[in-house]
């Protein structure tokens, strides 16, 4: 036979038992029904007035609206809020309400308010805002775009170096990834196919401007970042010095470093273990208020793009003409070479003429070079920071 379930008021009852015998303190006594003093002393009060009468439930209206809360609806807020320190009143109101539909629960500043009288919160630091630019194509789906980034590192108990790298889906907020990768090229290439044969192929990737997946030569490539245009993924790369350009995976960090990284673990395997934890929590448990306050995983879905065995060559058009970039990163043009990214060395690049007389060089669909059609001099497209070559005077390209 199933125990049974002791009701409020037979909570209420033990509490004013274990208050009368007297063996603990009554502001520790409190703490452990997941109540607050002034809670318990309310009740104590209506017992000697009443006896235990006195402690049935009452009416759930307010006597001064938005200050006054059922018993039951605080014990279960606080319970909860212990078990997850970190979140806040609209999501741990989200849960609840789905669990106990029929409860009149109270507001989220009403929660808030229990949260302070209880020690359960602290008030929170205001910083000052920059309004948001987005440079970038609309996110309306799963895999439209994914936001990668390498999350502050940090030692250990062992004093080893922990570098967390973090791939979040920008439109469901699905947490991808969650890894201790070291940040070089090579391990982050590893980990990102390991991500598009279990999920596909996302259309663009959204980073900053930094090694490894950027850098400052010729339409910022790296070797990964143009392995990943080879693919058909559009490289989106924030403006140096605005990472609010890619808030959400920023906002996601700075709750991972809240709840995952302080206090640092024993060492790699045990924080890792705890990044596993975190990132099961997030996508799974964790409503998010973007998404009308459900969690991650009900909205994201693979993509329907699969990795491909053999990745493909670029196409190119017919008037293009083609180029093989050498060892030494350089590729044969007019009679000499012309350098053009270490990052490219075995793979062919286009050079094609524009309506405006001047040469465009890419790799997939990268602008790479732009080569003045009088001087002969190239141009070289940045991160985020294209030449503008109709702008004259024609000897000279404007942004050179």
């Amino acid at each position: 036979m199933p125990w049974k379930t002791p009701s409020v008021l037979d909570q209420k009852l033990l509490f004013i038992s274990d208050w009368l015998r007297g063996d603990e303190p009554r502001v520790a006594l409190c703490a452990r029904y997941g109540i607050s003093r002034e809670t318990g002393y309310q009740w104590w009060r209506r017992y000697q007035a009443e006896g235990p009468a006195g402690l049935e439930e009452r009416s759930r209206a307010p006597h001064q609206p938005g200050r006054s809360m059922a018993a039951e609806a605080s014990i279960r807020l606080i319970e909860l809020r212990r078990l997850k320190p970190y979140w806040g009143p609209k999501k741990l109101l989200a849960v609840l309400k789905e669990r106990q539909p029929a409860v009149i629960w109270p507001s989220p500043s009403a929660v808030s308010d229990l949260f302070r009288r209880e020690g359960l919160s602290e008030p929170r630091r205001r910083r000052r805002t920059v309004p948001n630019e987005q440079p970038f194509s609309e996110v309306a789906a799963p895999n439209d775009s994914w936001c990668i980034d390498f999350k502050g590192w940090f030692r250990t108990g062992d004093g080893k170096r922990c570098d967390p790298f973090t791939v979040t889906d920008a439109h469901s907020r699905y947490l991808l990834g969650l890894e201790i990768v070291a940040p070089v090229g090579s391990a982050v290439e590893a980990r990102m196919d390991e991500l598009f044969e279990r999920h596909g192929l996302p259309g663009a990737i959204r980073s900053d401007n930094g090694p490894p997946f950027a850098s400052t030569g010729a339409g910022g490539l790296t070797r990964i970042s143009a392995r990943w245009a080879k693919l058909g993924i559009r490289l989106e790369r924030i403006q140096p010095g605005k990472p609010q350009q890619n808030g959400r995976h920023e906002r996601m960090h700075g709750t991972l470093k809240a709840q995952a990284c302080k206090p640092p673990c024993a060492n790699a395997a045990a924080q890792q273990a705890r990044f596993d934890a975190f990132r099961d929590e997030y996508n799974a448990e964790r409503p998010h208020e973007a998404l009308g306050q459900i969690p991650p995983a009900r909205v994201y879905r693979n993509s329907t793009r699969p990795m491909p065995r053999q990745i493909e060559e670029p196409r190119y058009g017919d008037d293009e003409q083609l180029r093989s970039v050498r060892s030494t990163g350089e590729i044969r043009w007019q009679g000499g070479l012309l350098f053009v990214s270490e990052a490219l060395i075995g793979e062919t690049v286009a050079i094609g003429q524009r309506e405006d007389g001047h040469y465009l060089v890419r790799f997939a669909d990268v602008p790479l070079l732009l080569i003045d059609r009088k001087s002969g001099k190239p141009a070289r497209f940045g991160p985020g920071r294209p030449p503008r070559p109709e702008a004259k005077p024609a000897n000279t390209l404007s942004g050179m």
